[in-house]
């Protein structure tokens, strides 16, 4: 359910050159509302392709890809659900994608970055700031974006009431790109 992690977040981009998204300290967690209650989750496998310069940031790019089947939730009958038809249907669609058309800087380490998340079959153009932080000999790649689930039919038929799980979730991400 919580499917809207949508992977999206993974939009971000990372420093200088196409380099290495450490997957080990990189991170896709999302939290939304079910009933009024936050619940979080995130999905365990993901692959990143990521080009990004801050001195050239309308250069950059992100590709993103999400092994929706890693989904994690706080129980197994939960992840059992989300793999559903009614939610993310992982039978017929096992990956979601999101693939960057631009990236802006906004001053400061901040930027806002734009592209296609496709998830359940579904193409929809996102958009989220984020935030690039160097740690070492890395930069660290941080943002929010916020996803409509029912845009992406995340969430059928009785699932659809948001009174009972919110249309809105959050996606954090965290990618972590090693500088060449």
């Amino acid at each position: 359910m919580k499917a809207l992690l949508i992977s999206a977040g993974l939009l971000l981009a990372s420093p200088v050159f196409a380099q290495n998204v450490d997957l080990g300290k990189s991170q896709l967690v999302f939290t939304m509302k079910q009933m009024g209650v936050p619940v979080s989750g995130s999905f365990k496998k993901f692959a990143a392709k990521v080009s990004f310069d801050p001195a050239k940031a309308d250069k950059g790019s992100a590709d993103i890809t999400i092994d929706v089947n890693s989904i994690s939730l706080p129980t197994a009958d939960a992840n059992a659900e989300a793999r559903k038809k009614d939610w993310f249907n992982t039978a017929q669609f096992a990956q979601a994608r999101f693939v960057s058309s631009s990236i802006k800087p906004l001053g400061g380490n901040r930027y806002q970055v734009s592209g296609k998340l496709t998830l359940k079959g579904i193409t929809r153009e996102l958009s989220a700031p984020f935030t690039a932080t160097g740690q070492g000999k890395a930069v660290s790649i941080d943002g929010t974006l916020p996803i409509s689930r029912l845009a992406f039919k995340i969430g059928e038929g009785s699932w659809s009431d948001t009174g009972t799980v919110a249309d809105n979730v959050d996606l954090r991400f965290r990618l972590v790109v090693a500088n060449p």
